[in-house]
């Protein structure tokens, strides 16, 4: 667990829920939840909140978790960044999740489109930082935590700087900053910066996302150090990784749909890792980057890479 500052605790890991058909998220997350699972990762965009909000409400019924056990964290989509979409957008994924709160809710990218635009396809659907300005923003997400729609709230996708600018204008500072953390991508820079300003870190593609052998780019499920590690501590090179990322205070979220993985992805709270196995991890950094957010920085975008990555 990690603890929030009213002692709210976390799960160090949860059940990602991204790409899965509705069948296949109905399964995963009604079967995650009896093995145990009290985490759950959820995002409007997914367009599966319903389904999942199924699962919930029919293990809640059966007496599998109560909901005072569970923690729940969805995201505010980009076309709802203006202050009068945010508490609308918040109130949907609730009824979706068919639930009264959230425990956590986090902007999902430091990007705006016009309302109504799910994916860009020109550049005028996009709003620009200074019509939908993130301390607004970020604003209106106080303002529904102070009415109780959610216990928590932070970013996603966020870089130092922006942590930092919204730190300066924020009545509540952040509590959490999702994002992409694995062996090739670890962010050391990122993740002390949030941690020194007491802000938590939540991994997702923790293991990669799915990751094939490209060029002279292992997979990192198959990379040798971390098979070996994995070896010596009679686990998987996925646990290993899992249990890697837990141990540096991050939280995993990885996504699978099959019970046999998400029992196993379970199993990695109990890998203890040593000093000087996160010291070889720390050395398969390649500063990889798996989602690049290129959709946003298309050709007359008010965004470009170095905005997202760097600004």
């Amino acid at each position: 667990m990690i603890k929030f500052s009213n002692n709210d605790a976390m799960p160090l890991l949860g059940l990602g829920t991204w790409r899965a058909t509705r069948e296949e998220t109905y399964n995963s997350v009604f079967e995650a939840l009896k093995i145990g699972y009290r985490h759950v990762d959820c995002a409007f965009i997914y367009g599966n909140e319903d389904i999942i909000g199924q699962a919930f409400s029919d293990a809640f019924a059966q007496k599998i978790v109560r909901r005072e056990e569970l923690f729940v964290t969805s995201k505010l989509w980009n076309d709802a960044h203006e202050k009068d979409s945010v508490r609308p957008a918040l109130q949907a994924t609730l009824r979706s999740l068919h639930l009264d709160y959230l425990d956590l809710y986090l902007i999902h990218w430091p990007v705006a489109l016009k309302r109504g635009t799910l994916f860009p396809s020109q550049p005028d659907e996009f709003l620009t930082p200074q019509q939908a300005p993130l301390a607004e923003t970020w604003a209106a997400l106080e303002d529904c935590r102070r009415e109780g729609l959610c216990r928590h709230i932070g970013v996603s996708n966020f870089t130092c700087e922006k942590l930092a600018a919204l730190l300066q204008t924020a009545t509540q500072k952040p509590e959490m900053n999702q994002v992409e953390l694995h062996p090739y991508l670890q962010q050391p820079e990122l993740v002390e910066f949030c941690q020194k300003n007491g802000i938590h870190v939540t991994a997702y593609a923790p293991l990669g996302a799915g990751m094939a052998d490209e060029g002279d780019r292992v997979a990192i499920l198959k990379n040798p150090a971390l098979t070996e590690i994995a070896q010596k501590h009679s686990c998987t090179a996925a646990q290993a990784v899992l249990a890697w990322g837990m141990t540096r205070k991050t939280v995993v979220i990885p996504k699978s749909v099959k019970a046999h993985r998400m029992a196993e992805n379970f199993a990695a709270q109990s890998v203890t890792l040593n000093d000087d196995d996160m010291a070889r991890i720390a050395t398969l950094n390649r500063n990889l980057r798996l989602t690049t957010g290129a959709l946003w920085t298309m050709d007359g975008s008010p965004y470009t890479a170095d905005y997202l990555w760097n600004g």
